[in-house]
C-alpha cells in the first residue's frame, strides 16, 4: 500500500534515541554504540570525540543459503574456488560482529533475493509461501536469523508478482526499500525509502545512519506483467537527490546508499526507458550528500570505486561484493565529533571472502529441511535421453539442445492458438544459450537437468511480426559476433560477446535457415535467409513465440516489444518444458532438432 503522507512525514521526522526507523516502519531498537575518544589535534584543546562503523552488505544473493549446485546435486565450486550461500556469509557478519562490537555494526543489502535456484522456485510457485498456512520463505528466516537491518528491492523481488512480494515482505524482520519504487497513481513510495538507525555513543550524541533503498527502473520493462499500472520506477538519480537532502535534513550523520545498480552508467534497454540501468556511480558524482554506496545487479565484484562528487569534490566511496553470497562487503567509517555534529572523516571498503570459512551451523540447522525438500524436489525423473546434449559449444553451432526449447515453445504457442484467426500463421520461436556447463546425460532425465538448461523463471508470450521484422531481429542478435576476417584464425573464447553483450541477449530463431557471416559488419550478416525453402517474403506474417523478458524489450532487439501481443501465460518456460520431455517419456533429438543457422565467413562455414 502506499504510505500516508502525513504519518509517513510525522514518524520519521522524530525517532528515539537507540531507535531504528524504515520510512514510516519502525525497527526493532539499536543496542547503544562504544566509543573511541582521540586527544585532540591541537595542543591544549578539548579532546576529540571518534567514533568508528563498519556498515555490512551482500547482493545479488538469488536465493543461495547453502554453498550448492542443485543443477549438479552437488557441493557448488567453480575454477577460482569460490564458495557461497548465506550461511558462509553468517560466519563472516559474526566475525566482523566479534571484531567491531556488534552495536558498531549494520548489515544490508542491494537486492535480488527471492529469485535464482530451485529453492526460490520451490517456494514460489510449489509450495508458495502465498497459500493460507504456507512456509516461511527460506530466505526470509535466513536473514532474519543472520540479522540484517535493511535490504533495498531487485528487479527480480518482482518475477513472481506483488503478491508473492508482498508475503515475502512481512515475513521479514527487516524493511525491503525502495525509493523509486512508486505507487502508479499516487506516485507515493510504494515500499519505505529509506532506514535510520542510531548508535548510541556515551558522552555524545548518537550517530544516526540512513540507508536510502533504490532500485532497478528495468522492472517496468522486465516485469511489465506484474507491475503496468500499479508501481512506477523512476530514475536512481532524480530518486536520491529528492531523498538525500531530506535525510540530511532529518539529522542522518551517514548516508549510505543501498542500489540495486551498477556503476558502468549503461543500460540493456536501449532508448526504450529514459533513465539508466546502472546508474550507482552516476548517483555518486551528482547527488551531494552521500557517503558511500553498496552497489548490486551487475554481479560483478568491485572491492573499492571512489567516485568524485562533482559539486562537492568530496570522494563518495562505493563497492559491489560478488553475487551469491561470495563476498561480503565492509565499508568502515571513522567519524569525529566537532562543532555540535558528528561528521564522516573517512570512509574504507573492503571485501571478505565466504570461501575462508565454513557455513554456520545456526543457519545450516535452521533451513536444512527446506533444502532436502528441494533436493528431493529436482532429482525427481521426468523421462529419458537417448544420447547426451550439452551447451559447451551452442554460441556459436545450432546446438540440439537448444532446439529443444524452441521446439517446445513452438508447441505450447501453436496449442493456444488453435482455433483463433491466427492459427494459420506459421509459428517461429527464440531461445538463448543461457548456460556454457548445462548437460542432460544420456538416460534419466531429471527436473534439475532441465532446470539447469533454463535457468530464468521466464514466461512464453506469442508476437505477431513480420518477415522484415524477423530479419532486423536477427541482424540485431547477430551483433553478438566479433567481426572476424575470411582468412584470420578462429578462437572460439574470442568469438562472441561483441561490445560485452551477454549470452543471454543472442538468440536463436528457429523455423527458418539463416547464415550468420561474421567476415561482415554488424548489420549486414544474415544471409540467405531463407522460410520453407524460399527466401523469407518481407510482408510474411509470422507468430513469433518469445519469452517475456525479450517480449517486454530486455535486451533491446527490435519491433518485438512493440508488435501486437497474440497470447501469453503465466506458467514458466522451465515448466512447459518439463511437461513437454515427461508426456514425451522419451528425449530424442529427432524430435526437436533441425540444423537451421550456420556461421560462415565469405558464404565458406566457420565450422
Amino acid at each position: 500500500m502506499p504510505l500516508n503522507r502525513r504519518k509517513f512525514l510525522k514518524k520519521s521526522a522524530v525517532t528515539g534515541a537507540g531507535v531504528a526507523v524504515a520510512g514510516a516502519v519502525a525497527a526493532p531498537a539499536a543496542q547503544a554504540a562504544e566509543t573511541v575518544t582521540g586527544s585532540g589535534s591541537a595542543k591544549g584543546s578539548r579532546p576529540v570525540k571518534r567514533y568508528s562503523l563498519t556498515v555490512m552488505g551482500t547482493t545479488d544473493l538469488h536465493g543461495n543459503i547453502f554453498n550448492w549446485d542443485y543443477f549438479k546435486d552437488a557441493e557448488f565450486s567453480d575454477a577460482k574456488g569460490n564458495a557461497k550461500g548465506l550461511a558462509r556469509v553468517s560466519t563472516l557478519v559474526s566475525q566482523v560482529r566479534e571484531e567491531k562490537g556488534r552495536r558498531n555494526t549494520l548489515l544490508i543489502d542491494a537486492g535480488d533475493t527471492i529469485q535464482g535456484t530451485p529453492l526460490t522456485y520451490y517456494y514460489a510457485k510449489v509450495d508458495p509461501i502465498t497459500a493460507k498456512g504456507g512456509p516461511v520463505h527460506p530466505m526470509a528466516a535466513a536473514m532474519n536469523a543472520i540479522g540484517y537491518d535493511a535490504v533495498a528491492l531487485g528487479n527480480h523481488e518482482f518475477n513472481y508478482g506483488i503478491e508473492t512480494l508482498r508475503k515475502f515482505e512481512k515475513q521479514c524482520e527487516f524493511p525491503l526499500l525502495g525509493a523509486n519504487a512508486l505507487d502508479a497513481k499516487t506516485l507515493k513510495p510504494a515500499f519505505p525509502p529509506y532506514f535510520i538507525k542510531k548508535f548510541c555513543v556515551p558522552g555524545a550524541p548518537p550517530v544516526k545512519v540512513a540507508v536510502l533503498g533504490l532500485t532497478n527502473p528495468g522492472i517496468a520493462i522486465w516485469d511489465k506483467a506484474y507491475v503496468e499500472g500499479k508501481m512506477v520506477f523512476p530514475g536512481l538519480e532524480e530518486q536520491a537527490a529528492k531523498w538525500v537532502p531530506k535525510l540530511r535534513s532529518m539529522g542522518a550523520d551517514v548516508v549510505v546508499v543501498s542500489a540495486h545498480s551498477g556503476s558502468s552508467g549503461t543500460s540493456s534497454y536501449g532508448d526504450q526507458l529514459p533513465y539508466v540501468e546502472n546508474s550507482s556511480a552516476l548517483v555518486a558524482q551528482q547527488v551531494p550528500g552521500i557517503d558511500a554506496i553498496l552497489v548490486g545487479h551487475a554481479h560483478t565484484e568491485i572491492a573499492e570505486l571512489l567516485v568524485t562528487n562533482e559539486k562537492t569534490g568530496k570522494t563518495v566511496v562505493l563497492s559491489e561484493p560478488l553475487c551469491y553470497a561470495q563476498r561480503l562487503t565492509l565499508f568502515d567509517f571513522e567519524l569525529v565529533f566537532s562543532k555540535g555534529r558528528w561528521t564522516v572523516e573517512s570512509v574504507k571498503a573492503t571485501v571478505r571472502d565466504s570461501k575462508t570459512v565454513a557455513d554456520d551451523p545456526k543457519i545450516t540447522k535452521l533451513l536444512k529441511d527446506d533444502h532436502d525438500i528441494v533436493v528431493e524436489y529436482v532429482n525427481q525423473v521426468v523421462g529419458t535421453a537417448t544420447e547426451k546434449l550439452t551447451t559447451v559449444d551452442a554460441r556459436y553451432k545450432d546446438a540440439p539442445i537448444i532446439d529443444l526449447i524452441t521446439k517446445v515453445q513452438e508447441d505450447v504457442a501453436k496449442a493456444a492458438l488453435a482455433g483463433t484467426e491466427y492459427a494459420s500463421l506459421p509459428v517461429i520461436s527464440q531461445a538463448s544459450p543461457f548456460s556454457r556447463t548445462s548437460e542432460i546425460p544420456a538416460g534419466e532425465v531429471t527436473i534439475r537437468d532441465l532446470s539447469s538448461l533454463y535457468v530464468y523463471d521466464n514466461t512464453l508470450v506469442a508476437k505477431l511480426m513480420t518477415g522484415a521484422q524477423i530479419k532486423a531481429y536477427l541482424e540485431y542478435s547477430a551483433e553478438y559476433f566479433v567481426q572476424t576476417a575470411a582468412d584470420a584464425a578462429v578462437d572460439v573464447e574470442k568469438l562472441t560477446n561483441a561490445g560485452g553483450r551477454p549470452d543471454y541477449n543472442y538468440d536463436y530463431v528457429s523455423g527458418l535457415s539463416y547464415e550468420i557471416d561474421v567476415a561482415q559488419a554488424a548489420g549486414s550478416r544474415i544471409k540467405n535467409l531463407s522460410y520453407n525453402g524460399a527466401a523469407l517474403d518481407d510482408a510474411q506474417r509470422f507468430v513469433f513465440a518469445v519469452n517475456n523478458y525479450r517480449a517486454n524489450g530486455g535486451g533491446a532487439f527490435p519491433h518485438v516489444a512493440s508488435a501486437q501481443e497474440l497470447w501469453s501465460e503465466s506458467t514458466e518456460i522451465r515448466t512447459r518444458i518439463a511437461e513437454w520431455v515427461t508426456a514425451k517419456g522419451v528425449l530424442d533429438p529427432k524430435d526437436f532438432a533441425s540444423v537451421g543457422w550456420k556461421l560462415t565467413r565469405n558464404g565458406t562455414p566457420v565450422f
